[in-house]
């Protein structure tokens, strides 16, 4: 069973044209990877993984056509939705990206990856598979029928102090959530269950159920393991209705 998103970007203060995008890029379990070949366009469904500093991760086979496309050409793009709100698939919220894709290899990468694509275990591992990364270069936002807005690198790019923070204290919170605090966990993902939290970054956190996976956004982008933790219980009160 494939990686599933649950919350829509949320509507606050905060929710700036540049915060939608991210929260979008991070709850994407699915999308549409642009190649070229020889000046012909080329796209593909691809499944990406957003990384703490907003860089997009795939795990592609060189067997695929996309994957020899990219080694020949690493200029890409990468669209991912979010659920359609009305019947018109144009009010649809939307963002692409452009970017220079490359192999890295690097564990820490490779398993968040994993954490949120668990299915993808199976064939992590195989010789022909490697992970990709994408650092948005620039992007384009359609926040829904005729709400449009480019977007700079700058833009796509969460506060690098807040990232390292976050990163940092990652391990801690999700030992504390996941041993203390179960039943807030599963009362956040709406349904009973051995729910544990994933991964933890300045927007948002993504919950496990098995192979499902579901991403829950913050109300704001946080800088310190203390907003995490006010987020989260405010979440659960919420969740719990209380």
């Amino acid at each position: 069973m494939a990686s599933e998103p649950v919350d829509e970007p949320p509507a606050s203060p905060a929710a700036t044209p540049a915060w939608q995008a991210r929260c979008l890029l991070r709850a994407a379990r699915c999308g549409t990877l642009a190649t070229t070949s020889q000046g012909q366009p080329f796209a593909s469904l691809t499944t990406p993984a957003c990384m703490p500093d907003g860089s997009l991760l795939l795990l592609l086979s060189r067997l695929s056509e996309h994957t020899r496309h990219l080694i020949a050409d690493p200029r890409c793009s990468v669209m991912v939705t979010g659920p359609a709100p009305t019947a018109n698939p144009q009010t649809t919220p939307r963002v692409s990206i452009t970017g220079v894709a490359e192999v890295v290899d690097d564990p820490p990468l490779k398993a968040r990856y994993l954490a949120v694509h668990p299915y993808a275990s199976l064939y992590a591992d195989f010789t022909d598979f490697a992970t990709w990364r994408i650092v948005p270069a620039a992007g384009s936002l359609v926040g829904g029928f005729a709400r449009a807005f480019r977007l700079t690198a700058a833009d796509l790019a969460p506060d690098a102090e807040a990232v390292a923070a976050i990163l940092a204290s990652e391990p801690g919170i999700l030992s504390h959530c996941n041993r203390d605090h179960p039943a807030a966990l599963a009362a956040i993902a709406g349904e009973t269950g051995d729910w544990r939290m994933v991964t933890a970054d300045v927007d948002g956190f993504d919950l496990a159920l098995a192979e499902r996976v579901i991403r829950i956004a913050w109300t704001q982008p946080v800088e310190h393991a203390s907003d995490v933790r006010r987020q989260l219980v405010s979440i659960t009160e919420q969740r719990r209705g209380g």
